[in-house]
């Protein structure tokens, strides 16, 4: 089931999400239905706070970056196959000079920046078992579970821009915010939600 993607400025957005537990309630539907949206959506991540829940879940598929030919034939492989779903996951290291790349949001449709970030990562996180992984990323693939590893502690990829970019992008934010904005995929929008 497709299931309306939360907009910027909408409350949820800024929780930090809580730990689910192996008892939560229809998780592998709910799991089922976040592949589901985010396909819809054509994202290559989706984090549960995007769907209304503050809960700490993501999901990532850098299938579509696999053929972008200004990376090496190892990191295309290497984004070829990944697809994964994170559950309590935490970032124990970030290491590596801050490179920038061009990031966009579900949840904030039509605004792209340059965001930088650090190349390597570690990671502690559960599968949907509940089996318990570390493992290391880097490159594009970091970046991708960084974003939405991000969306998990309250973050928003538009917090990382400069204080003037922020003040440039202000208005374009505010409409996301009232519904404003043509997209494709359904949304919710907080500012419409409070008018009912």
């Amino acid at each position: 089931m497709k299931l309306p993607i939360v907009a910027y400025g909408d409350p949820v957005l800024r929780k930090i999400g809580v730990e689910i537990a192996p008892d939560y309630p229809k998780l592998e539907s709910l799991i089922d239905n976040m592949w589901e949206t985010m396909y819809n959506a054509n994202g290559v991540g989706l984090a549960a706070p995007q769907i209304g829940l503050p809960i700490r879940l993501f999901l990532v598929d850098t299938s579509p970056f696999s053929d972008d030919e200004d990376l090496s034939k190892e990191e295309q492989n290497q984004l070829k196959g990944f697809r994964k779903a994170f559950l309590n996951a935490k970032i124990i290291e970030e290491k590596g000079e801050e490179w920038p790349f061009n990031e966009g949001c579900l949840s904030i449709p039509d605004v792209r920046e340059d965001v930088k970030r650090k190349p390597t990562i570690t990671i502690t996180y559960q599968d949907k078992e509940f089996k318990t992984y570390t493992e290391t990323f880097d490159g594009l693939l970091a970046r991708v579970i960084q974003h939405e590893y991000d969306h998990i502690e309250g973050i928003l990829f538009t917090d990382k821009l400069s204080p003037l970019k922020r003040r440039m992008i202000k208005g374009r934010l505010s409409n996301i915010s009232k519904g404003k904005i043509n997209v494709d995929y359904r949304m919710r929008f907080p500012v419409l939600k409070k008018g009912r």
